[in-house]
């Protein structure tokens, strides 16, 4: 008989980020499903290319394989509790590629229901992001990243950088959404 289950993976070695930018084409979308835990179920053929994993090495791991490591926590926190209210979310992010580079998005992930209206998981468009809204988000995200740093532990980090994302937000006079918005609308018009 024919043994259809995928080959058990060991662990991975950590990839390192080497500072190489990747990209894609602007008209190009990665999209990518996952289950309500983030777990990927589903990633397109841009996903794969510009992220240099294979399918088999994507499905059923965690989202977070590509989460690069100088993005904030902070962010992935807002992105989560705004998903978790059954709100969609607009996020600029910068992936990790296995090989080490890296690669920014405009992310616009939703959730996902059955007809019964049950959570089944959510669903991520990005595309490129404009480079002068990322040259906007960079001194924030750095910002956010030098706080975390300054704790303890992950808790900790997260709890702190989420406090001066709030701040920097105050300081606008925005909350996240209308400021990732307004970058939207400034940067990538």
């Amino acid at each position: 008989m024919l043994d259809t289950r995928p080959a058990p993976r060991g662990p991975r070695a950590p990839v390192r980020p080497t500072g190489r930018e990747r990209s894609f084409s602007a008209d190009e979308l990665i999209v990518s499903k996952t289950d309500p835990r983030g777990v990927i179920t589903y990633a397109n053929d841009v996903f794969l290319r510009v992220s240099g994993y294979g399918q088999e090495e994507v499905l059923g791991q965690p989202h977070n394989l590509i989460r690069h490591p100088e993005m904030p926590r902070a962010v992935f926190k807002l992105l989560w509790d705004t998903l978790g209210a059954g709100q969609e979310v607009f996020a600029y992010i910068n992936n990790l590629a296995v090989d080490g580079g890296h690669y920014w998005v405009l992310a616009h992930v939703t959730p996902s229901y059955d007809a019964a209206h049950r959570l089944t998981g959510y669903h991520s468009n990005r595309r490129r992001p404009a480079r002068g809204a990322v040259q906007r988000i960079v001194p924030i995200y750095q910002r956010l990243l030098a706080e975390e740093r300054r704790q303890p532990n992950a808790r900790a980090a997260v709890e702190a950088s989420a406090r001066v994302l709030a701040d920097v937000l105050a300081e606008q006079g925005q909350t996240y959404e209308e400021f990732v918005w307004s970058v939207i609308n400034r940067e990538e018009s």
